[in-house]
């Protein structure tokens, strides 16, 4: 049974941030099949419609949702400072007490600063001084705040809004989905540009 990897979207998700992530978990590394299953969440079951404009049903709502997971994804976007944001701690905290996967990209990294969990961790996120306004008293740890595309923590990936695909290799990595020289050819691809990518390879 494939491991499920939860992508938590909310109203105006930042969609560039997650397709090229999911669809990497969804490939068969080295032919051996799939591994992940990947799984969205909101809020509720009701649609979701992203800054592109494109619209998803979601899988789960927080109340439904699945008990174990191998990963929780943040995906950014413009809800994370709206009410109704904390009850995505629900799954949060299952995540950090299963020891799956955390991942937090662009205002979902914020989301986290503002719940008192990047306070331990060297970390990332969109600005820092955006960071400490929004998270006031609940965030003390600017002296390990990394001006970094994407920072890992043992579990925890935190990543700024342009940082989509160092945060999927982050991620990648920390799941441990594929062999590294799949994961660092997924990353040098996309990075790099198809012509520029290949013949560095030559």
């Amino acid at each position: 049974m494939n491991e499920k990897v939860l992508f938590v979207l909310l109203d105006e998700y930042a969609d560039w941030e997650a397709a090229s992530l999911a669809a990497a978990l969804n490939e068969e590394p080295e032919g051996d099949g799939r591994r992940f299953d990947v799984k969205t969440v909101s809020l509720t079951k009701e649609p979701v419609r992203s800054i592109g404009g494109f619209t998803v049903l979601p899988d789960y709502g927080i109340d439904d949702a699945p008990e174990e997971f191998a990963g929780l994804i943040l995906i950014g976007g413009n809800s994370w400072r709206k009410d109704g944001s904390e009850r995505v701690m629900e799954l949060v905290d299952k995540a950090i007490s299963q020891q799956a996967v955390l991942g937090a990209i662009c205002d979902a990294s914020v989301f986290l600063g503002k719940n008192g969990l990047l306070n331990d961790v060297p970390h990332t996120s969109n600005h820092l001084e955006d960071l400490q306004e929004t998270s006031g008293d609940r965030y003390t740890n600017e002296s390990r705040y990394l001006q970094q595309q994407a920072v890992r923590s043992g579990q925890l990936i935190t990543a700024n809004g342009s940082a989509f695909l160092e945060f999927g290799k982050e991620v990648l990595e920390a799941l441990n989905a594929a062999p590294q020289p799949e994961i660092d050819e997924w990353y040098g691809f996309f990075k790099q540009g198809y012509y520029d990518y290949t013949k560095s390879q030559q």
